[in-house]
């Protein structure tokens, strides 16, 4: 059996910055499976600019800032393995995977890196009524279809969702040619960005329809049409609101899920609120070793955010397997306690004896507040009171702390981290 010092699962953004992290930080033995036929990940498909403006203080596309840490990697030369399928993951950081080359093989890890993204809401989690008609695609399966495999979905569309992905998708499809009818959005407010709102629906003049959803489909063998109508407070169609659209193509973009079976499996402890592990303050999960990052951890807006995570999990990765058994023991957690319109934070431990000098903390909330302030609190002291004039849940929040604040607090056993009205 093969031995690696740092064995990463998966090779998008997250997967490839942490390696390079890792490298950086002085591990030479490191080893990404990658279950695509080539590195990048999701970036792959994601034509679109907007990349890239954090880490390379420059717009890039996606395969653009993929390239980027693609080469970074193969400079370092580390090892991967393509169109291998990580099949599961013991307690004991052995993993079993398979490809055509070595068939069903085991590797021995002393960490792991879990970085497999995550995956599409498909349209049974949303049991819409109707047939099954071709013409109903998920949001990326359509991007895939447009921009790699270069086939057209079809001509008329209607999107249900106001993720990112759907808002990209009216207007790549509009630029191919198609009409983009409506994006329909079941809550009050959008799920994605608001300069995405901005460039793909309004300056191509297509509605967005907030508090809508699809309420039935029309057509046997192919989509001919389906109906919108109202909901109310509850999410419940409101009769008498029905409106009809005819379209041959039903794009969904209703939220990512993290792609999380594999370290179900292996027993990590997860946040039913993100679908993600639950992590302390070096993204470690609770097997000691096991560490997560980027979209399987929580659904980030920016993959600027995921590469500067993924480099933090690398990091403190390779100082976990060079302390080896001097590992300084951990000091006491305190424990974040997402309260009052934060929905929850990443970690949601803090161990000041082994956290960097400065430590960001990452959230999302549950509405749209505005003229807000943005509270943290030590115990029953405010230490953080930050003013905002809107936060909404498409765009991710954050919070600097420091290992000197923390110095000043010996006994805190709780962080409290919510919305204030102003």
């Amino acid at each position: 059996m093969k031995s690696y010092d740092i064995v990463i699962i998966g090779g998008g953004p997250a997967g490839l910055a942490a390696a390079v992290s890792a490298k950086k930080n002085g591990i030479e033995n490191i080893l990404i499976l990658e279950r695509d036929r080539e590195l990048g990940g999701i970036l792959n498909q994601c034509i679109h600019n907007g990349f890239g403006l954090h880490t390379f203080k420059e717009e890039l596309t996606g395969p653009e800032y993929a390239g980027r840490f693609i080469k970074q990697a193969e400079e370092l030369n580390i090892e991967y393995k393509l169109n291998t399928m990580v099949m599961d993951i013991s307690e004991q950081k052995i993993v079993t995977a398979m490809n055509r080359e070595e068939g069903l093989f085991e590797i021995r890890a002393k960490a792991v890196i879990l970085a497999m993204g995550c995956r599409e809401r498909s349209r049974g989690a949303l049991n819409i009524p109707g047939y099954r008609p071709a013409g109903i695609f998920s949001a990326g399966t359509a991007q895939r279809l447009v921009n790699i495999e270069g086939y057209m979905p079809g001509r008329e569309v209607v999107i249900l969702g106001s993720g990112d992905i759907g808002l990209i998708m009216a207007r790549r499809m509009t630029l191919e040619g198609a009409k983009v009818k409506v994006v329909a959005e079941l809550m009050p407010y959008s799920g994605g960005l608001k300069r995405n709102i901005v460039q793909c629906l309004d300056d191509y003049g297509i509605p967005l329809k907030l508090s809508h959803t699809v309420v039935d489909i029309k057509g046997k063998e192919r989509l001919e049409g389906i109906t919108l109508a109202q909901v109310d407070g509850k999410g419940k169609p409101i009769p008498g609101t029905e409106e009809e659209y005819s379209c041959d193509t039903l794009l969904l973009s209703v939220g990512l899920i993290p792609e999380n079976e594999i370290s179900r499996g292996m027993g990590v402890d997860m946040n039913p609120v993100t679908s993600g592990p639950k992590v302390n303050e070096s993204l470690e999960t609770n097997i000691e070793g096991v560490f997560a990052c980027g979209n399987v951890l929580h659904v980030h807006d920016l993959v600027d955010f995921v590469s500067e995570e993924a480099a933090i999990a690398g990091k403190n990765a390779a100082a976990y397997v060079k302390q080896g058994e001097n590992r300084p023991s951990g000091g006491h957690e305190i424990v974040l306690k997402p309260i009052e319109g934060v929905r929850y934070t990443v970690p949601g431990t803090i161990d000041p004896a082994r956290m960097d000098e400065e430590l960001t903390v990452r959230f999302r909330v549950g509405g749209v507040y505005k003229n807000c302030y943005v509270s943290a609190y030590f115990g029953d002291e405010r230490v953080i009171h930050r003013k905002r004039p809107v936060v909404a849940p498409g765009e991710m929040e954050e919070l600097k702390f420091k290992k000197a604040d923390f110095l000043k607090y010996p006994d805190l056993e709780t962080i409290t981290v919510k919305i204030e009205e102003a």
